[in-house]
């Protein structure tokens, strides 16, 4: 039986991925903002087949209780086996542009609270010699666009985080896995207008969970995505500028 850490449990992968485990019979530990969603998602979990769910509200942006937060679910489920990180947020581009502060809040909510998080169970899962890391990042992060370079900022620098921790913890018997989805059919992408590149979070939470049992170490979500950005990155600067991309 797995034990399982995730935070940003109410997003919509997140969701999608914990439905998939509790199939499995894993044991669930579920870190969000909002306690009546955890609540009812607790109990869909359990019907079904989820072995325990238990659940705490945390705010990613308080870095301050990251460590209680971690050790409340290792000592409640007696140890983690994996820990998913799902959270963060799809700020205005125009807005970030023109104020400072909002840049660093999506900076905050999408790199650094994820850094935080990732070098406390770091140490944790170095210590006990197993465990996998699991980490949302985007295929945003591949390459700086004008439409969403602040987010994109953020995935980048959770990526190259992710390529280190992974060099690191690979002799203590330390899974890492980035996963870079595309475009994902989730609350938090509403507005947008969506098209044939578009996914549902389900088909990304297959994805995850195929890979987590492979022990991949990058994973692009659905997988043709790693074409697409090979050929984004490969435009020389002087095109790529003109884009509106």
């Amino acid at each position: 039986m797995q034990r399982i850490l995730i935070v940003g449990a109410t997003s919509a992968i997140a969701e999608a991925s914990a439905r998939r485990f509790a199939a499995r019979g894993a044991r669930l530990y579920l870190l969000a903002r909002n306690l009546e969603r955890l609540h009812d998602l607790a109990g869909d979990l359990l019907i079904r087949g989820a072995a325990a769910v238990d659940w705490a509200v945390l705010d990613v942006n308080d870095f301050d209780r990251h460590a209680a937060a971690i050790e409340d679910a290792a000592r409640g489920m007696g140890g983690i086996d994996v820990a998913l990180i799902a959270h963060g947020t799809l700020g205005d581009q125009a807005a970030c542009e023109h104020s400072v502060g909002l840049a660093l809040q999506e900076l905050n909510t999408n790199a650094i609270s994820v850094i935080s998080l990732l070098t406390l169970l770091a140490n944790h899962f170095e210590a006990q010699g197993h465990g996998s890391l699991a980490v949302i990042s985007s295929v945003a992060g591949d390459r700086g666009r004008r439409s969403n370079y602040v987010y994109g900022t953020a995935k980048g620098a959770v990526t190259i985080f992710l390529q280190g921790l992974r060099n690191r913890l690979h002799r203590s018997g330390v899974h890492v896995l980035t996963i870079k989805p595309g475009f994902v059919d989730t609350p938090m992408t509403a507005a947008l207008e969506k098209g044939p590149l578009w996914s549902p979070p389900e088909r990304i939470a297959e994805g995850i969970e195929r890979a987590l049992d492979r022990k991949r170490d990058i994973v692009y979500l659905p997988a043709w995505w790693r074409l697409v950005m090979a050929v984004v990155k490969l435009i020389p600067e002087r095109l790529f500028k003109k884009m509106s991309l």
